[in-house]
């Protein structure tokens, strides 16, 4: 009688695990789960795209702290979650788990859906910091270069005011200028702590050409440095044309000029003499008078 019935037990063993495996196959977790975050606006990725048979649900937490859900992230078809309000401590750590669930309205029997970790994400020590503007201003007598850059701001409020990187990094932040004499490939850096970084040893009257980011020393190495700000070149006023312009612009220019001057010479002969043969015609048509 056992061992009868030990056939009819191992078979409903075996459905159980066939249907327990495919009610979790259809849910496949997520991949490749990133942090991505530029000025402390954050995001977690991943993929691939859910199918209609499937959705995502984003949970986190600081680390040793309560999981948390962000609402507009509960059972939705985005690979995407925009966490930066959601992580107030900038200096803690914090971790996210992407579940892979039914879509909204459907149910499921299961007990645990399949999910996928994210690395340690600790905002002030982590995110990327954007690239800064700046305005360029020469002084006078040409002895001194001002750069005067702008702060860039953050994902973060407080008091109702947008925060800039320095609010947040305070005397931690500085700048670093890469700077070169124009069509140069030698190239020279600057560090400030402040953001109205003042130039002296430039060689008077020559042009140069700047860029900028930011520079935080008490961050790790791959971390330090900002994103470069675009270039910007001082003029020299008293610069020659073949400073100015290359060889074969000056080349093109003069041959341009030539063109015109042969092609207005040829214009004027062939007016010439058209007008010559014009009154040399007259001429043969007007009788001799008689004496």
């Amino acid at each position: 009688m056992l061992t009868a019935g030990l056939p009819a037990a191992l078979f409903f063993l075996l459905l159980f695990f066939l249907s327990s495996h495919s009610a979790s196959g259809s849910y496949p977790r997520a991949q490749n789960v990133t942090w991505k975050s530029t000025n402390f606006k954050t995001f977690l990725t991943w993929e691939p795209k859910p199918s209609a048979d499937y959705s995502y649900t984003v949970e986190f937490s600081a680390v040793g702290g309560d999981k948390q859900r962000s609402h507009h992230c509960i059972r939705s078809s985005e690979t995407m979650c925009d966490l930066s309000s959601s992580l107030p401590d900038l200096h803690a750590c914090y971790t996210a788990d992407v579940l892979s669930e039914p879509p909204l309205g459907v149910s499921s029997d299961l007990i645990e859906f399949p999910h996928s970790s994210s690395p340690r994400f600790c905002p002030y020590a982590d995110t990327d910091i954007g690239r800064p503007d700046f305005k360029l201003e020469v002084s006078e007598d040409k002895k001194k270069t001002t750069l005067y850059v702008t702060d860039p701001l953050t994902a973060r409020f407080k008091d109702g005011r947008q925060l800039s990187i320095r609010d947040i990094f305070s005397h931690q932040l500085q700048y670093k200028v890469t700077y070169w004499r124009n069509k140069s490939t030698g190239k020279k850096t600057y560090d400030s702590k402040t953001k109205e970084i003042e130039l002296t040893g430039l060689d008077r009257g020559d042009s140069y050409c700047f860029r900028v980011q930011a520079y935080i020393p008490s961050r790790s190495p791959s971390k330090q440095l900002g994103e470069l700000s675009p270039v910007q070149c001082s003029h020299n006023d008293d610069q020659s044309i073949w400073e100015v312009y290359s060889v074969g612009v000056i080349a093109a220019a003069i041959l341009l000029i030539l063109l015109l001057v042969g092609l207005f010479i040829i214009i004027t002969v062939v007016c010439c003499r058209r007008r010559k043969n014009a009154l040399d015609s007259g001429k043969e048509a007007v009788p001799l008078r008689d004496v």
